[in-house]
């Protein structure tokens, strides 16, 4: 899937047949920003504006805007998989972190191959 990029935010791309209309929503903030456009040109400046007129409004009001993406989340795992992760991050005398990490970054470069 192709997103479009702007100032640090990320939106996707989607399309609506029945309303012959390209849209998308920012990705990675709680926040919904969304935006629309006829042709992919159009899209692609309303983003532009939806991000400016976000970062306007939080700067107006005094609130500091979301961050996407900033590098910390929360992971839910099974009790038996975060012993075994653990233990082999111990092993290889890591960070269960670092460890976690690697099979991500692992998996991404995989699927971008």
């Amino acid at each position: 899937m192709k997103y479009l990029e702007y100032k640090g935010y990320v939106g996707t791309i989607e399309y609506s047949p029945e309303d012959n209309l390209l849209y998308g929503a920012v990705l990675g903030i709680r926040g919904l920003i969304s935006y629309e456009g006829e042709t992919g040109k159009a899209l692609e400046m309303d983003f532009k504006e939806a991000i400016d007129s976000y970062l306007n409004d939080c700067a107006a009001s005094g609130n500091s805007p979301e961050r996407p993406f900033k590098g910390s989340f929360n992971v839910r795992i099974p009790e038996s998989l975060h012993k075994k992760a653990a233990l082999l991050a111990m092993e290889d005398k890591t960070s269960l972190n670092h460890f976690v990490a690697e099979a991500i970054r692992y998996k991404v470069e995989k699927s971008t191959s």
